[in-house]
């Protein structure tokens, strides 16, 4: 399996693959926005290797965690390397992240490839599970300090988007008791 290349950026084809030369061997590798990519440059990418009857296709990732988010999005019935890449080239991690806590099928189904079927599926078989991996950034998880206390309040019915906006700048306390307790009640005011 192929995991990483570095090389220099030689052509951009039709298909949005990126051809790169790595010691002289060129690499055909799809990427996730290609927009901004300097041909002739260095290039450094995390690449995910699919090997099929037929061909051995690569995926490539400007970070080790759009990778990491590319291969939870395959783990999807119904989504495959086209269609999750596909997502990526339509939102960045974070918007996808936060449309899967906050349970936005509708936001995900605007992706082309991804009905409401499939959006519906990829909130069920990943809402939790994109925090539990650790590829969500701080923005979504707001002022909490503990994914601990985020979790009691999701556990007790809240969702991801009234817990945010319940304490979207608020200090809650070190004390995880305490915290839990003003942040309930800073939820049962809304």
């Amino acid at each position: 399996m192929i995991g990483w290349l570095a090389g220099r950026a030689l052509f951009r084809q039709a298909n949005g693959a990126v051809v790169v030369d790595v010691a002289g061997v060129g690499y055909e590798v799809h990427l996730a926005s290609s927009d901004d990519l300097a041909l002739g440059e260095p290039i450094e990418l995390f690449v995910y290797t699919v090997v099929r009857a037929d061909a051995i296709v690569l995926f490539g990732f400007e970070t080790y965690e759009d990778r990491e988010f590319f291969e939870l999005l395959l783990v999807t019935p119904g989504v495959g390397p086209s269609t999750a890449l596909g997502a990526l080239r339509t939102m960045s991690v974070n918007e996808l992240a936060l449309a899967i806590e906050s349970d936005d099928a509708k936001r995900l189904a605007q992706i082309p490839g991804i009905g409401a079927k499939t959006a519906s599926r990829i909130v069920l078989e990943l809402k939790g599970k994109v925090v539990a991996s650790g590829t969500v950034v701080e923005s979504l998880r707001g002022p909490l300090r503990s994914g601990a206390i985020e979790d009691a309040l999701r556990g007790l019915g809240y969702s991801a988007q009234e817990i945010r906006s319940a304490l979207a700048d608020v200090e809650l306390p070190e004390d995880e008791s305490t915290a839990l307790r003003d942040a309930l009640h800073l939820l049962r005011r809304q």
